[in-house]
């Protein structure tokens, strides 16, 4: 990064992660465990005890598979080095190499970073969201300055160009 920042080289490749999004997945996480395993435990005994041991494991079932979902969420992360990028966003993981990326996108309606491949496809970075408000712009400007130094495409695709 720049002197400008205070950030010294071995932040520039610090993992991106959101902030206020985790926070509240975090949350969620403990939250369904504690709800829905209160509930598994208590309401059968105030629905006059008709709920059998099958339907409180599949109620506190149901309060894990949220919680599992939430926590997936919480561990999105896009992680850079000298070579590349890998990004796990909630259901994939993908590898980058820098010079695959020709362009990012941070404006408009998406809610995180997108990035533009020399192949023509997009990925999106979830771990760089709007909601983080002006630190995610910064965020963006990382990324976008990782990607400037450490190899864009020889010939980046321009708007109109047929892939």
């Amino acid at each position: 990064m720049t002197e400008q920042t205070g950030s010294s080289s071995t932040d520039a490749l610090a993992p991106f992660r959101p902030r206020r999004g985790r926070a509240v997945a975090i949350g969620v996480v403990w939250a369904s465990l504690a709800v829905f395993g209160v509930i598994a435990v208590v309401m059968p005994a105030q629905a006059g005890g008709r709920w059998g041991l099958g339907d409180r494991l599949m109620f506190f079932g149901l309060g894990v598979a949220i919680a599992f979902i939430a926590w997936r969420y919480a561990s999105i992360v896009a992680v850079p080095s000298r070579e590349g990028l890998v990004v796990r966003n909630l259901v994939l993981t993908r590898s980058l190499e820098w010079p695959e990326i020709v362009a990012i996108q941070f404006g408009g309606g998406e809610p995180w970073v997108t990035l533009d491949l020399e192949e023509g496809d997009t990925v999106a970075v979830m771990a760089i969201q709007k909601a983080d408000g002006p630190v995610a712009g910064r965020e963006a400007s990382r990324l976008a300055a990782l990607v400037q130094a450490f190899g864009e495409a020889a010939e980046p695709r321009r708007p109109g160009d047929l892939t």
